[in-house]
């Protein structure tokens, strides 16, 4: 009863809850589809903002630098200096870039000649005089025209986005290098909301707009994690930098990333209204299966409570009944099946009979040929020596005779045990080696097939001495039978086995064409044979009579190389060999 309730219970729960739980995951996952898309938007958005800002930046210190060049081009006192290097006009050279940069609203200005050595420079004076011929070379070769660079400075470095220049003053040529800083104010600028990251990450370093630290751009060790990229959308603009140490044009990363914080707490909201619906819903769909599983399975109970007193020896149990829903439908149906078992017994019980008479005839049968092969074995022996040597005849009878005997005892034997319809078993001490003797000599005849015998020392087993020739007769024809006519050979050994419990074992090899595995698996089955004219019993009468004697049987096979039968059976007790070979034993 509480396996029903409990699977109408899983069934309503299931058709309830279910939709809601999908209806709660669609919408979920809806409005976060919605949300990081408006935010990838962003994101994309402020990129381009970026780059945008990264031209127009590019295209105004451009402008400032041909400014700067037309007005030194003028200036008198530049070409003296620079040019005619007149040595009173030195101070105004040094301070020329620092007026010009304060003009111009660049950050970064230097002049420098055709060598690549600073005459001039206005964001760090002390550059003076210094070589730096590759900068001007690589921001000329840069493909957007611009670059970033990190720039020296008095107090710390700098990361600018420079531009080139050159112009001519006589017989030399000279290049303006200016730029514009990229850090705390572009940066902070850009960062607008609480959830935005901006960072600018280069070879040597990286800066970030940091939240909660004034917007200040503040400058990280190389490789440094400033968030969680994991939980965020991040998306990426490359920009060429500068390199003067290496001399070589690299890489920077202008890098934007969109915090998830406020859709995380959206979800984590959205979950908790579903948690507590779903719990209530949960509540009240249990409450409501308990009452209608009740309701069901009342009748129900009851036509259990009856169906459980049937049997084929009680079927006086009635099912009538006047509902006219399912459960009076199947009232009627129960007590329609229990007329049809009243009278079906007495045919069921006619069949059984008719059943049992049947096997026992095929046992019968199978046992009455086991007991006249040895019989049919010596006629021909006997035939064969009427026609090609009678005079030994009568010799060769009187050798015989006792195959003959045993088998008439054996066929008296069994015709008593099944005249009381079933075989009875004794436990009594017998000598397995002299009863596996006899049933070779018996079986012994023309053809073209040898027996073997490789018996063991301690022979004596407690067994019933019909049984145990049954035994041994059926596993012998077993094993002739699957030469299948051609020359080979079957072996019978018998040896102890064991350490404690001492086991003698009676073991029968063949070399006939073997078993496959799934014939291997029902070689002991009732009726199950692979030959044309089997009864498919021989085995399993061997199978039953074994264990009769608390024996077990094991089959080992490989196919076209033979099959080996072991019986374990109890060995009896060596110190009582003597009394046992003296008394009951064959």
């Amino acid at each position: 009863m509480n396996s029903y309730r409990s699977k109408l219970l899983a069934a309503f729960l299931a058709a309830v809850l279910v939709p809601i739980a999908a209806l709660a995951l669609l919408i979920r996952n809806e409005m976060s589809e919605r949300f990081t898309a408006q935010y990838e938007q962003q994101v994309e958005s402020l990129v381009r903002i970026i780059e945008q800002d990264l031209d127009r930046q590019s295209e105004l210190i451009g402008a400032s630098l041909a400014v700067i060049r037309r007005s030194i081009m003028d200036d008198n006192r530049f070409r003296r200096a620079a040019v005619d290097r007149a040595p009173n006009e030195r101070a105004y050279l040094l301070d020329y870039a620092e007026n010009a940069l304060r003009l111009s609203g660049l950050d970064m200005l230097q002049v420098q000649d055709e060598e690549g050595r600073i005459i001039s420079s206005g964001h760090f004076r002390n550059e003076y005089d210094r070589l730096e011929e590759s900068l001007p070379r690589l921001l000329a070769s840069a493909s957007s025209q611009s670059a970033l660079v990190r720039a020296r400075a008095p107090d710390a470095p700098f990361v600018a986005l420079a531009r080139v220049d050159s112009f001519r003053m006589g017989s030399r040529s000279f290049r303006l290098v200016g730029g514009r800083s990229v850090g705390k104010r572009f940066l902070s600028r850009l960062a607008r909301q609480s959830e935005l990251l901006v960072e600018l990450d280069y070879p040597g370093g990286l800066l970030s707009s940091l939240t909660g630290m004034e917007n200040d751009a503040v400058e990280v060790p190389d490789g440094a994690v400033i968030t969680d990229r994991s939980v965020s959308i991040t998306k990426e603009l490359s920009v060429p930098f500068i390199d003067t140490s290496q001399g070589t044009i690299a890489e920077a990363t202008f890098r934007v990333t969109h915090g998830l914080a406020s859709l995380d707490a959206l979800r984590r909201n959205v979950d908790r209204w579903f948690l507590i619906v779903f719990l209530v819903t949960g509540v009240i769909a249990t409450v409501f299966v308990i009452w209608l599983a009740g309701r069901i399975s009342r009748p129900i109970v009851e036509l259990a409570r009856k169906t459980s007193r049937i049997n084929l020896d009680r079927l006086d149990v009635h099912f009538k009944s006047t509902r006219k829903d399912e459960i009076g439908a199947l009232s009627r149906m129960l007590d329609s099946m229990t007329d049809r078992l009243r009278s079906s017994k007495v045919l069921l019980k006619k069949a059984e009979r008719e059943a049992t008479l049947g096997e026992l005839a095929r046992q019968v049968n199978h046992d009455i040929k086991n007991g006249l092969t040895p019989i049919r074995n010596v006629f021909k022996h006997l035939s064969r020596l009427a026609s090609d040597k009678p005079e030994e005849l009568l010799e060769v009878f009187e050798e015989r005779r006792g195959t003959l005997d045993s088998s008439i005892s054996y066929l008296e034997k069994m015709a008593s045990n099944y005249a009381r319809l079933f075989p009875r078993t004794e436990r009594i001490p017998c000598n397995l080696n002299t009863l596996v003797s006899e049933v070779v000599r018996d079986m012994r005849g023309p053809g073209r097939y040898n027996l073997y015998m490789e018996l063991g020392e301690h022979p004596f087993v407690l067994g019933d001495p019909v049984s145990l020739r049954r035994i041994v007769e059926n596993l012998v024809t077993n094993g002739i039978e699957s030469l299948e006519s051609l020359p080979g050979s079957v072996t019978v050994s018998t040896a102890l086995t064991g350490a404690e419990d001492e086991r003698l074992r009676l073991t029968v090899t063949d070399t006939g064409k073997g078993m496959t595995e799934a014939q291997k698996s029902q070689v002991f089955n009732d009726f199950y044979t692979t030959k044309e004219t089997g009864t498919g019993l021989g085995l399993s009468i061997v199978r039953r009579l074994v264990m009769d004697m608390d024996g077990n049987i094991q089959v080992e096979s490989q196919m076209e190389q033979g099959s080996s039968f072991h019986v374990d059976l109890p060995a009896f007790d060596r110190d009582e060999e003597l009394r046992a070979s003296s008394g009951n034993g064959i």
